[in-house]
C-alpha cells in the first residue's frame, strides 16, 4: 500500500516543497524515515504514532517506510509530523478522501503532540507562499498558524486543532467552524515595535541634520559624544523618517522573523526593524550561523536599522563579520551540504564616548 502526500521545509529563508511517500509492506513491524532528515524528524516516529493510537485510529503493525523527496536536501523542523501521519492513516485505507480533495493539491504542515493536538511551528509564511507559487490549491496548518499563513492571498487555508479534526476535513471535504475554515480574510497590520518619533528630539540641530542626510541614502551613521548626551535617544527614531516599507518589502521582513520565531501576534510587519544587540553577542549571533543556520541580528534588521551601542565593546571578530554583509547586502553562510543566503539590506548606526583623553579636554572647555 502507497500513499504520496506533500508538505514544506525551509532552506534559508524560502520554502521548498517535499513529497512524502509512504509504503506500507509486509514484514516485522518497523518505522523507518529516509531522505536525510534531522534529528527532531526521527523523533516523530515516536510522536505520529502515539497521536494516531490517541486519536482513536489504528496504527498498522506493517514495515512502514517514508521517504522525503527530494532526497539529497537536508530536511528539518517538525512540521513533518501531520503529514506523516495522513500519508499512514491514507495508506492504511482508514478513511475515505472526499471528491472536493485533490492530494496533488493539497500541503500538510503541523506537529503532533502526543494527544493528537496540532502544535504551531516556524516559518509558516515562507512555506505557504512557495505553495501558492508551485500551483498548490489547499494548506493545510495548525490553528495556531492559521492567521500568518492567511497572509498570502490566493490559497484556501485551514487551520485545525488536532489530527481527527483533519481527517474529519478529508472525509467531508468541509469543516465544522466557519469562522476557522474561511480562506480570505483581511491581514491584520501591526507595528513590530513602538515606533518613537523623530520629532521628540529637541535641539542638535547639526546631528539631526546629518540622521536626515543618511536616511536619505540609506548611508551608515556613527554617533560620538559623551554618555547621556542622546545618542540612544535618537538612534532608536531613525526608523520613523526613514519611508515606509512597501508590501514586498513587508513581506520580506515577516518572513525572516516568522523564520526566526519572532512575529509577534502573527501580525504582518509594517514598521521598519530596530535591532539593538548587546556587546557581548557572539559573531554566529550577530549574522547568523548554527549548525542549521538561522537569521542574525543583521539579517533581523533587514529593511530597518542595526544599532551597536558602546561600539568599542563589541568583539573584534563580531565587527570584522559585518564588512562584507553591509557591502553585499546580504549574508551568506557555507555548510557541507548547502550553502544558506540570508538578506542583509541594513542601515548600520553605531555610538560611543570619545576616549578618555578627548573627553577631559572637552570637559575643560565646558
Amino acid at each position: 500500500m502507497y500513499a504520496k502526500v506533500q508538505s514544506s521545509s525551509l532552506i534559508g529563508i524560502d520554502g521548498i516543497l517535499v513529497d512524502l511517500e509512504v509504503d506500507l509492506a509486509n514484514g516485522l513491524p518497523q518505522f523507518q524515515i529516509v531522505g536525510l532528515p534531522d534529528s527532531s524528524i526521527r523523533e516523530s516516529k515516536d510522536r505520529v504514532r502515539a497521536a494516531v493510537k490517541n486519536s482513536r485510529f489504528t496504527f498498522p503493525m506493517n514495515r512502514i517506510t517514508v521517504n522525503l523527496a527530494p532526497a539529497d536536501i537536508k530536511k528539518e523542523g517538525s512540521g513533518f509530523d501531520l503529514p506523516m501521519a495522513i500519508g499512514i492513516l491514507f495508506a492504511s485505507e482508514q478513511f475515505p478522501l472526499s471528491h472536493t480533495i485533490q492530494m496533488d493539491k493539497t500541503v500538510f504542515i503541523g506537529e503532533l503532540s502526543l494527544d493528537g493536538s496540532l502544535q504551531a511551528i516556524q516559518g509558516i509564511l515562507p512555506m505557504t507562499i512557495v505553495a501558492k507559487e508551485k500551483g498548490i490549491d489547499t494548506i493545510i496548518v495548525p490553528k495556531g498558524n492559521n492567521k500568518e499563513a492567511k497572509m498570502v492571498h490566493g490559497l484556501n487555508v485551514y487551520g485545525f486543532s488536532t489530527l481527527q479534526e483533519v481527517v474529519s476535513f478529508l472525509r467531508r471535504g468541509s469543516g465544522s467552524n466557519d469562522e476557522d475554515m474561511e480562506s480570505s480574510i483581511d491581514v491584520e497590520e501591526g507595528s513590530f515595535t513602538d515606533l518613537e518619533d523623530f520629532l521628540d528630539v529637541k535641539g542638535h540641530h547639526q546631528v539631526k541634520r546629518a540622521i536626515e542626510i543618511a536616511v536619505a541614502g540609506m548611508h551608515n551613521l556613527m554617533m560620538i559624544g559623551p554618555p547621556g548626551s542622546g545618542k540612544s535617544m535618537i538612534a532608536k527614531r531613525i526608523p520613523s523618517v526613514l519611508p515606509e516599507l512597501t508590501w514586498n518589502e513587508r513581506m520580506e521582513v515577516t518572513k525572516i522573523y516568522s523564520i526566526a520565531g519572532k512575529l509577534n501576534n502573527q501580525q504582518l510587519i509594517d514598521t521598519r526593524p530596530f535591532r539593538r544587540p548587546h556587546h557581548s553577542i557572539s559573531t554566529a549571533g550577530i549574522i547568523g550561523g548554527g549548525s542549521i543556520p538561522k537569521p542574525g541580528e543583521i539579517s533581523l534588521a533587514h529593511r530597518g536599522v542595526l544599532f551597536l551601542d558602546e561600539l568599542p565593546e563589541f568583539q573584534r571578530s563580531s565587527l570584522e563579520s559585518l564588512r562584507q554583509p553591509l557591502e553585499d547586502g546580504k549574508v551568506s553562510i557555507s555548510r557541507a551540504r548547502a550553502s544558506y543566503d540570508f538578506p542583509a539590506e541594513t542601515m548600520l548606526v553605531a555610538a560611543m564616548n570619545p576616549c578618555p583623553c578627548e573627553q577631559h579636554l572637552w570637559q575643560m572647555n565646558m
